[in-house]
């Protein structure tokens, strides 16, 4: 913002200042003599020219000094920026975005290679929780491979068996899936998370524990579904360490909520679920 901009610079309403300085600078005045002899409370003196004269280059000046400002505050048109202008913008709090790039590299369809700071820690934590809720979780082969790159290599072992364990045949079937983790034909079992925020309540150059608070839809598109596709708010809780060049978990855990007001909308139906989770894609996720 320039001066010119503001009341009282140029633009905008004058100040009192202003409105004297135009007044006497760019009035005539007239004189009436009085006859000699004559006089009044004031004893008849003239002022003497050289008053008024000064106030003309009084008034000169300012006009002066205001047009400098003000064209020095326009002076980025010739490609520099006012410092000014620039130290009254507001600092990123800690819930905005950072603006870091996502990173490059990606295994298993499951973003890697993220730096070793406290902003790679939680984007590898947003990656992560995308993949531990996603519908592939349910698929044993595709389950393997998030394992695999999500997890540090001593970990691998343990959580495998207690991933069979929890998504057994049985559990499976519930959800209207067979054991290999399919929907039957002309259904779609839809589980697409994404991350709403990140909070890290621990971190070092080494281990890290980060929050990721998240939303999400999941359940069975398809006529005559009995799990019909709804939506989740839940926090996901990852402990981090950095490992052979890059943020790895080593255990994590889920609470439910921070949860909104639910809107009074229409839902969607079921084939427009099933469309939206084949035609939209997801994201890689950076703090």
């Amino acid at each position: 913002m320039s001066f010119d901009d503001e009341p009282g610079h140029g633009g905008g309403d004058p100040g009192p200042a202003d409105d004297r300085f135009s007044t006497i600078g760019g009035t005539r005045q007239t004189r009436t003599r009085l006859p000699e002899g004559t006089g009044d409370s004031y004893g008849g003196a003239r002022r003497p020219p050289r008053n008024t004269r000064s106030l003309v280059m009084i008034v000169g000046v300012v006009v002066l000094l205001v047009a400098a400002i003000a064209f020095a505050n326009r002076g980025g048109d010739s490609g520099s920026t006012s410092d000014a202008g620039n130290a009254k913008k507001p600092d990123a709090q800690s819930t905005a975005a950072t603006g870091t790039k996502p990173v490059d590299g990606k295994q298993s369809g499951i973003a890697s290679g993220f730096p070793q700071t406290e902003q790679g820690a939680q984007s590898a934590a947003a990656n992560y929780a995308v993949a531990l809720v996603s519908a592939d979780i349910l698929k044993p082969d595709r389950r393997a491979e998030i394992v695999r790159q999500v997890f540090t290599a001593d970990k691998v072992p343990e959580l495998e068996a207690n991933f069979s364990k929890a998504y057994s045949k049985d559990f499976l079937g519930k959800v209207g899936l067979d054991s290999s983790g399919n929907a039957a034909q002309g259904m779609t079992y839809v589980s697409r998370t994404a991350p709403v925020g990140t909070k890290s309540t621990s971190y070092s150059a080494t281990s890290a524990t980060v929050e990721v608070w998240c939303t999400g839809v999941y359940g069975m598109a398809g006529v005559g579904s009995t799990n019909p596709v709804t939506n989740d708010w839940f926090t996901l809780t990852l402990q981090l360490q950095w490992v052979n060049g890059d943020w790895k978990a080593t255990s994590f855990s889920n609470k439910e909520g921070p949860a909104p007001v639910n809107a009074d909308r229409k839902a969607s139906t079921a084939d427009e679920m099933a469309k939206a989770v084949q035609e939209y894609g997801g994201f890689t996720y950076a703090r």
